[in-house]
């Protein structure tokens, strides 16, 4: 079966230190020199979405509203869920450790519902002293979803994990890939099998970009051929954090034709 959207449980990571453009872009196209063929990138403009490649949408975007919860454990997040609000973590991850500047807060949980399909972007996070955006605003920053937990029966959400997201900031993501132009691949119209050997491919991105899916041209494809991490076009800002000369998918074998039924 193949990917047609990026799945529910990404779990992208927070790497928090300086982003420096042009070291970035020089690692990108050092460990991926084909990449350069793919966009006319300038390492000391803004960053920013380039023409051709996946962006998170607009109409998906999202300021998520917290308060601050005083007490953490398994009565106290139950009393948040039967009030409406899901019970949330923000932190960020200090010299490879996650956990650091921990704040414990609270989500609605209408707005958490809107973010299952959307895990692989950042989001505006405010968090006042009063719900509804009234009271004090203690803290305004943008986030990436790192974990959220459903109920295994119902999907409720029963709680979520975000990781402070600022400009400055590089991510360790696992982002999804999504393949497409099977109908025209030369391999599977002769009836062969497609192999799929990676959802997803883990990059560091810069966190202005962090794009929500790859895309995976399949149309050329043929028999006995396969793609690998390096073929993928992406930002050059971006570096994979993964070997170049892994594998995501492949054109295997071919099916054997039906005997025909005997009279």
């Amino acid at each position: 079966m193949l990917l047609r959207r990026p799945p529910q449980s990404l779990r992208p990571l927070l790497l928090r230190r300086p982003f420096s453009s042009s070291s970035s872009a020089a690692a990108a196209a050092a460990d991926h020199p084909r990449r350069e063929e793919v966009s006319c990138w300038d390492p000391s403009a803004p960053l920013e979405y380039l023409e051709g490649f996946p962006r998170p949408d607009p109409k998906h975007a999202e300021t998520i509203l917290a308060v601050p919860r005083g007490a953490s454990g398994k009565i106290a997040a139950a009393k948040e869920r039967k009030a409406g609000r899901v019970p949330s973590i923000v932190f960020e991850q200090e010299k490879g450790e996650e956990g650091g500047n921990k704040r414990l807060v609270s989500v609605p949980t209408k707005q958490i519902r809107k973010l299952v399909d959307h895990l692989g972007r950042s989001f505006d996070l405010e968090v006042w002293s009063e719900p509804a955006r009234s009271g004090d605003l203690i803290e305004k920053v943008r986030v990436l979803p790192r974990k959220l937990h459903l109920h295994a029966g119902t999907d409720a959400p029963l709680n979520v994990t975000f990781l402070r997201a600022p400009s400055s900031a590089l991510l360790k993501v696992d982002v999804p890939l999504v393949f497409r132009g099977e109908d025209a691949s030369p391999g599977l119209r002769k009836g062969a099998y497609f192999n799929t050997i990676k959802r997803t491919v883990k990059f560091l991105c810069p966190a202005d970009i962090i794009p929500p899916y790859i895309d995976v041209d399949l149309s050329e494809l043929d028999v006995g051929e396969k793609l690998l991490m390096r073929d993928l076009k992406v930002h050059p800002a971006l570096r994979l954090l993964q070997s170049p000369d892994q594998p995501i998918c492949s054109i295997i074998g071919s099916r054997a034709p039906e005997q025909k039924k005997s009279k």
